[in-house]
């Protein structure tokens, strides 16, 4: 039986000088974002204050996001294939994810037993470094905004980032707060609520990073996709009559694959076409599709097989 096979990589090329600029700018709000993590650990660990600790654990999804996208960018440019890895370094970007997922799910419950320590004995907290900091930081994220917003609509890797900076703020602005509110009233617990919201605002964004990850290496089908529905449009394409070993799956963030056994009467070249169409349409750009001729004639049958 003759069969035809089409490898379909409908991705559009990217203009070399728009990814130099976008990685210097990213190389620059990451050292941007490390020197104040530093500055803002150090500070937090000098004065005692928790809410600074919980807002430094925030800036670190900070740079996880930065360097995945960083990470993303380089591998995609320089990561190269060799026949024991046909798919390059792209899932070193979520392998690192769930590793860094891993350690702000641990610093997030070690802010919160921290909080619960300090309930019934606050240290005080003096209320002058954190809103120093804590403009500092403002001052800081602002800069990164800046710097990533032009590219944040064309590249998922720095949409990513630029997203997490933008979130960063309200960590900022909670230390601001807490700041403003020891130097004002000499509560000592302002340090303790907001330590404790910005870690509830961590620990749901750790948990969903690895969550996505943990899809992405299991090979799940990506929760964008409706494979049936998706399975019900190639069966519908004119002279398609059978749809089997469809398998949809992410690689990396932003670059979903599939792969579809059409079985066609009909012109192999113009099937394809037609389900390039489908598949574009999802925004399925990496595919493999092969079109084969029938054994028997029969009605389209739209099962899955191995």
């Amino acid at each position: 039986m003759r069969q035809y096979a089409y490898i379909v990589d409908m991705g559009a090329g990217h203009n070399h000088g728009d990814r130099d600029t976008r990685v210097s700018r990213m190389l620059i709000a990451a050292g941007i974002l490390t020197a104040f993590f530093f500055v803002e650990l150090t500070t937090a660990l000098l004065i005692n204050s928790i809410a600074l600790l919980a807002d430094a654990g925030h800036m670190l999804t900070d740079l996880v996001a930065m360097f995945m996208g960083l990470t993303a960018v380089l591998l995609a440019r320089h990561g190269s294939a060799s026949p024991a890895r046909t798919y390059g370094w792209h899932r070193a970007e979520v392998f690192t994810a769930v590793a860094n997922a891993a350690l702000l799910i641990g610093v997030a419950a070690f802010i919160l037993f921290e909080a619960v320590e300090r309930l019934g004995d606050a240290p005080a907290v003096p209320g002058v470094p954190m809103i120093v900091v804590a403009i500092a930081g403002l001052v800081a994220n602002a800069i990164v905004v800046l710097l990533l917003r032009s590219h944040s609509e064309s590249s998922l890797a720095v949409k990513g980032a630029y997203t997490e900076v933008v979130a960063d703020t309200v960590g900022s602005i909670g230390v601001l707060i807490a700041g403003i509110v020891t130097v004002t009233t000499q509560w000592p617990y302002a340090d303790v609520v907001v330590a404790v919201l910005v870690a509830l605002w961590v620990l749901p964004r750790a948990i969903s990073l690895a969550r996505a990850a943990l899809r992405i290496l299991s090979e799940s089908s990506p929760t964008h996709i409706n494979v049936e529905e998706l399975r019900t449009a190639l069966c519908a394409v004119d002279g398609v009559t059978e749809v089997h070993d469809l398998h949809v799956w992410t690689l990396v963030p932003g670059k979903d694959m599939v792969t579809a056994h059409l079985t066609s009467r009909a012109d192999a070249a113009r099937v394809l076409d037609d389900a390039k169409a489908v598949l574009t349409a999802r925004g399925l750009e990496h595919a493999t599709v092969q079109v084969e001729p029938p054994d028997a004639a029969g009605d389209c049958n739209c099962e899955a097989t191995w």
